[in-house]
């Protein structure tokens, strides 16, 4: 039977308060002292009887009820009151002792000023299981206990049997949410509060590990720092020590070796500024590491120490002269250089030297490279190659940030640092082929470099100091100037390397060719000779360059053929090779001039085919032009161009058709056809890009042929563009095309006559085997091109 009694109420605010929990409770509040005394006042503190033993003391009891923001909560905890008296602090206390649960009811009447209501004990029931994890519980409680040092609150719990009080055990779980006191004080089912106070152990063990290991792993952390700082400073203290005997103490001290090096006031200012960072950064930390590695590449460079120039003029030239054969042009102006440098030295000239910024523009193979090194040693200068192409990142120029992750100085700075001198020769190698991306232009970086009025300033990103390269020579190499913009062409002075003519070949094939391949092949001077002709030979029908590339090429076969023979005991060294002797090395020749094939083989043999001369990054070449007229009866019309030729060759051709077609009459050619039939204009080589202002009248010679039927001579080649009115206007690289010519056995040249000032710069041994002949209009041309007719009118189907 339910069982109902009146006791007093005793709120707990923001607590809970469980069956089996012991818990002190102050008398502040007056709701809480009057409940405690309204229980005292109603319950005796002892039972006499006459001729009967004394009964135990009955203690009172009270109802602690959960209030929470105010409000009471349904189910409360019967507790005895164990004790009244003081805490340490002073303040009154009673102490309680939860016995079972109670469900609150209606108020009643009772002694004092306490709020009296009727409790409901509840009952609770337990099975099997509820057993079986009351003892899973009970043990997982344990061990937590003796884990933690208590042992004899352990054998306490261990004696209880009871799974409802094991249950509430959950209760004095330090840390447990308010919530879930609750939940475990209105959870009547055993078995599902031992299920939930399992649950929460588990994670509170949980957590209670997480916190432990990471206790201990910073309590080791710490030990490890200390240990390691202690053990740093015992082998600093031993370096220290090391160092005085063996004198490399100062290798470590950057602080001396800043102030021991001679540098310019402002990097010794940035320097020391760096040498204090360092001092006061931890050994552990990364940036130390950072600014040990900028201090030892400032220290690295040569910021006083300079080479002294060679102001033997004379002895210069004869340097430059004995590397490189021809090329006067750029050996002038080294020399002009030398000289104005020896002339403000002698007259004690202060100020900055402008230092030369040559840009040394031509085909591959001419020397352009190698011509560097023979500066830098007539100079009495050190060299350093900088390689440009494909350099996309304008980082590679000026430097990186010193906050990415493995920054480095530009390529100038490390230049720079490689010479050993802060005036050496910079070779800007393949200029032309500098890219851009997202991750900016690299030309707009070299415009400060290349500046003269600017680079005695020039700031690395990665240095953060001003670094003087007035006095550094740059030279610059590349193919075409197309790709270069044009504010960086403007700070370069353009030094042009058209090619070399035949005779200079042979010249640098035995005296620079020859023995640096013999050598390669493991042959002595001597061992293999080359006479004249047959350099010459491979010059003109092997290899048509404007440099020496393919030449050298060349050279090495017929040494490695010659190789293989004398180790197979078929010849014997020492060896001339005759030209005669060349086909049976290298077989027949690639190239053989024009006008020396059969007269029905030649390209021109057949009206409509002209020869025309053009500049490519390979230097001057020999360009045909064909034309050719459709079948009255295919209904074909109007002009089609083929050779993937460029807007401004397409814009030539429909000149010359349309000047031929106004002025015809005038040259006596038959213009009717170009009225009523189809033309084709085609420039073999389709797979090649072509473009240009320069085949025009190669176009108006090649259709006007075809209309005339009269051939185009054989040994006649032209360049320059027509106008409208007839006129031929001038163009550019004439010298280029002059050597194109000359190697591809063209005699007869027509150039616009407002290019016959360039004639000088031909070489005049070329110039002596050509015949040039200026013109100013289009009859002039097609007087000079064409052969004369063998019939009259002799026209092309």
């Amino acid at each position: 039977m339910t069982e109902i009694r009146l006791l007093p109420l005793l709120p707990v605010d923001d607590d809970v308060v469980l069956p089996g929990m012991i818990v002190p409770i102050e008398l502040e509040d007056p709701d809480t002292r009057a409940a405690v005394e309204s229980a005292q006042a109603k319950t005796p503190s002892t039972s006499s009887f006459p001729g009967i033993r004394s009964l135990p003391t009955i203690k009172a009891e009270v109802l602690i009820v959960p209030r929470l923001d105010g409000e009471y909560a349904e189910l409360g905890t019967v507790a005895t009151i164990e004790r009244v008296g003081k805490l340490p602090g002073g303040k009154s206390a009673v102490l309680l002792r939860g016995t079972r649960r109670a469900r609150v009811g209606e108020p009643g009447e009772g002694p004092g000023e306490a709020r009296w209501v009727h409790a409901e004990e509840l009952t609770e029931t337990t099975d099997e299981r509820s057993r079986a994890l009351a003892d899973e519980f009970k043990e997982l409680v344990i061990a937590t206990l003796r884990e933690r040092g208590g042992e004899q609150m352990a054998e306490t719990i261990g004696q209880l049997d009871d799974p409802s009080a094991i249950a509430d055990l959950a209760g004095n779980q330090p840390d447990l949410p308010l919530e879930r006191k609750l939940e475990l004080l209105r959870t009547l089912e055993v078995t599902l509060r031992l299920e939930r106070a399992l649950e929460w152990s588990r994670e509170y063990m949980a957590e209670l590990e997480v916190t432990d290991t990471i206790r201990k792993d910073v309590a080791e952390g710490m030990e490890k720092q200390q240990k390691e700082f202690l053990l740093r400073r015992q082998l600093d203290a031993i370096r220290k020590e090391l160092g005085e005997l063996d004198g490399s103490a100062e290798e470590d001290d950057y602080r001396t070796r800043v102030e021991k090096a001679e540098l310019p006031e402002h990097v010794r200012k940035a320097a020391l500024s760096e040498v204090d960072k360092l001092e006061r950064t931890s050994d552990q930390s990364p940036e130390g590491g950072w600014i040990r590695t900028w201090l030892d590449t400032v220290l690295d460079l040569p910021w006083n120490t300079r080479t002294t120039d060679v102001h033997d003029i004379a002895g210069a030239r004869a340097v430059l002269d004995a590397d490189h054969a021809g090329l006067d042009d750029v050996k002038e102006r080294i020399i002009e250089y030398l000289a104005v440098r020896a002339r403000r030295q002698e007259s004690e000239v202060g100020g900055r030297h402008n230092g030369a910024v040559l840009a040394l523009v031509g085909p591959p193979g001419v020397g352009k490279t190698s011509l560097g090194q023979s500066v830098a040693k007539a100079m009495g200068r050190e060299f350093v190659r900088v390689a440009l192409g494909g350099v996309r990142d304008e980082a590679e120029i000026r430097g990186h940030r010193r906050t990415y992750v493995g920054a480095l100085p530009g390529r100038i700075v490390r230049a720079i640092k490689e010479a050993g001198s802060m005036n050496p020769v910079v070779l800007l190698d393949e200029v032309d082929k500098v890219g851009a991306d997202y991750r900016g232009d690299p030309t707009a970086a070299l415009l400060e470099v290349l500046d003269p009025e600017q680079n005695h300033t020039f700031r690395d990103h990665y240095l953060e100091v001003e670094l003087d390269l007035s006095d550094v020579v740059f030279l610059a190499t590349a193919n075409a100037l197309d790709t270069i913009p044009g504010p960086l062409l403007d700070r370069m002075e353009l030094v042009t390397l058209d090619g070399y003519t035949e005779r200079e070949k042979v010249i640098i094939g035995r005296d620079h060719l020859l023995p640096k391949e013999l050598e390669r092949a493991g042959m002595s001077q001597g061992d293999v000779v080359f006479t004249e002709d047959a350099l010459a030979r491979i010059a003109a029908e092997y290899t048509r360059e404007a440099g020496v590339r393919d030449a050298d090429r060349t050279i090495a076969k017929v040494l490695r053929k010659i190789a293989t023979r004398v180790a197979l005991d078929e010849a014997a060294l020492p060896i001339t090779v005759t030209a005669e002797d060349l086909q049976g090395y290298l077989g027949r020749p690639r190239h053989l001039p024009e006008s020396s094939l059969p007269a029905s083989t030649q390209r021109t043999a057949t009206p409509g085919v002209a020869t025309g001369l053009a500049v490519t990054g390979a230097g001057g070449d020999v360009l045909y032009v064909e034309a050719s007229l459709a079948d009255p009866e295919s209904g074909a019309s109007g002009l089609a161009l083929t050779g993937q030729l460029g807007d401004v060759m397409k814009e030539s051709a429909q000149i010359a058709l349309s000047y031929l077609r106004s002025h015809g009459a005038e040259l006596e050619l038959p213009v009717g056809d170009l009225k009523e039939r189809g033309i084709h204009v085609h420039v073999p080589a389709g797979a090649v890009p072509k473009d240009g202002p320069s085949a025009g009248v190669t176009m108006t010679t090649a259709l006007a042929s075809l209309l005339s039927g009269r051939v185009v001579r054989a040994d006649v080649a032209m360049t320059g563009e027509v106008s409208l009115t007839g006129r031929v206007l001038p163009i550019g690289g004439v010298k280029q095309k002059l050597l194109a010519a000359h190697r591809a056995g063209l005699r007869t040249i027509i150039i616009p006559q407002r290019n016959e000032p360039d004639l000088d710069d031909v070489p005049a041994d070329v110039l002596a085997e050509l015949d040039v002949h200026p013109v100013s209009n289009v009859r002039e041309v097609l007087e000079l091109a064409l052969a004369p007719a063998s019939t009259p009118v002799a026209r092309a189907a």
